[in-house]
């Protein structure tokens, strides 16, 4: 793993370790406040209450088994075969607890792929898409907050409102990144509760809603309810905005970047120094305008005429909104983006499979630090032969296919370019899937100019940036263009 035998810091599965360490040995009100026991700058908690609670329930059975796993500061940096199993056995038990199950249960409530084997053909893809298992089980994290917001997705698809309520909220009590998620979300139950009318079952609906809300906040918060200066605290680890438009896209030079990601800032930082020009404060308005308008569309589409296709798809060009324009992205923050995308795989299969490997290819610099490349060089090819044995994406570029008739029929004046429509799609996704296979090969093998020493990572995080904002327009397009009555489909 990443950073391993590497002090001071040993890299994301310490971190893991590290909360285990403190969650365990310290009272909670010092879990988030710097001390002599709890150095912040040493993996300091940064996420929401669930997850301490995960670290300490981790923690307490690491102390069954050996003490020294989680012994305050004398267990800091301890590597060891036995604990690396029990570390990994954890992240399996979180994926066969709370997120295969999601998944599997998802694919066969699929109405079209109500047939078992296209349910578990469906199923099959979304566990082999090749970026949440490179970085859930390559560079070390937990699936539960994502495997938490499929649960609340299924929930939502079978008009268990409050309960599908409750699952996300604790998704969000896991990692604040699933605030890319929360629009949809609200703009949904909220467009429900219009359509049943504000001045009867709507208003009870909304009435249930926000209670179920705050009470899931109380239980998750409760140990931190009882101290303002608490709250506060957390909070401040968990939005961190004194940091600057970048957390791990720095652009110091035209020459070095530590950590490139895939967004729109850190490509326009290649050619325009934006921390130079723009001051931190006015970094923050701007990426908060930018994020805010990109996903506006989407947002009044779903409240205005709400449905579960919608939903799914307004899940994906939100995310999406979030990655490229938001503040502070971190590279696995793709993530957010591609697991909404794998619900709409059965539905648009050709662009959610160009989409996930685009995903995947973008994570390339994060993965070849972590000493993935072998795994990074299966999984994707397997992925996509998975794909196309399954879906024949090939055979499915029509504008019928990708959901855009209705597109193409506003815009019959072009209807002649659109005969040729899915060939030049076919011949896009090829070219797309050369560029990626070379840039690989290059990123992998080739050492870089001496003067352009992360020649290849840039390439990579523009590439992939570009891929994104096409991708942000075409499913746009989807959303807007679709019309009602086949949105009102259950779980199409």
């Amino acid at each position: 793993f990443l950073g391993a035998g590497k002090p001071p810091m040993y890299g994301d599965y310490e971190a893991q370790r590290h909360w285990q360490e403190i969650t365990y040995n310290l009272p909670i009100r010092q879990w988030y406040f710097n001390t002599s026991d709890n150095n912040l700058l040493y993996w300091g908690l940064d996420y929401p209450p669930l997850t301490a609670y995960h670290s300490f329930v981790c923690a307490y059975i690491a102390k069954l088994i050996n003490p020294d796993w989680v012994a305050l500061h004398t267990s800091r940096g301890y590597e060891s075969q036995p604990h690396k199993l029990f570390m990994r056995t954890t992240v399996f038990v979180a994926d066969l607890l709370v997120y295969i199950p999601a998944v599997v249960l998802y694919c066969f409530s699929l109405k079209e792929t109500s047939a078992k084997k296209k349910a578990s053909t469906c199923a099959l893809c979304i566990l082999l898409y090749p970026g949440l298992i490179l970085i859930d089980h390559g560079h070390f994290q937990y699936p539960l907050s994502l495997g938490l917001a499929l649960w609340a997705v299924l929930c939502l698809s079978h008009d268990w409102d409050l309960l599908g309520s409750v699952a996300f909220c604790l998704a969000l009590n896991y990692k604040q990144m699933e605030l890319y998620h929360s629009l949809p979300f609200f703009c949904y139950l909220l467009g429900k509760c219009f359509k049943k009318g504000l001045k009867g079952k709507g208003l009870v609906l909304l009435a249930k809603l926000a209670g179920t809300v705050l009470l899931s906040f109380a239980a998750c918060w409760l140990p931190f309810g009882t101290d303002v200066e608490q709250i506060m605290q957390v909070l401040r680890r968990l939005f961190p905005i004194d940091r600057g438009l970048f957390e791990a896209c720095m652009f110091s030079s035209p020459t070095h970047c530590p950590d490139k990601v895939a967004n729109i800032w850190c490509s326009l930082s290649v050619l325009i120094k934006i921390k130079n020009v723009i001051s931190p404060r006015t970094q923050l308005k701007l990426s908060f305008a930018v994020t805010f308008l990109s996903l506006l569309p989407a947002c009044i589409k779903l409240t205005v005429q709400p449905s579960l296709r919608g939903f799914k798809f307004a899940l994906v060009s939100c995310a999406l909104s979030f990655f490229l324009f938001s503040f502070q992205v971190h590279e696995k923050s793709i993530l957010l983006v591609s697991v909404p995308v794998c619900l709409v795989i059965n539905e648009i299969p050709f662009m959610a499979t160009w989409f996930l490997l685009v995903s995947t290819f973008s994570l390339l610099p994060l993965l070849l630090k972590d000493g993935l490349l072998l795994a990074y060089a299966v999984t994707t090819p397997a992925f996509l032969a998975t794909c196309l044995a399954s879906f024949s994406i090939l055979e499915k570029t029509s504008a019928e296919d990708l959901q855009l008739k209705a597109f193409s029929l506003s815009l019959r004046g072009y209807m002649s370019w659109f005969k040729s429509f899915p060939r030049i799609v076919r011949s896009l996704f090829l070219l797309s899937l050369s560029l990626m296979g070379v840039l690989s090969v290059l990123s992998a093998a080739v050492p870089p100019p001496q003067s352009l020493p992360d020649l290849f990572p840039v390439a990579v995080a523009v590439v992939s940036c570009l891929h994104f904002l096409l991708f942000l327009v075409y499913f746009n397009v989807v959303i807007l263009w679709d019309s009602k009555n086949r949105g009102q489909k259950k779980m199409s």
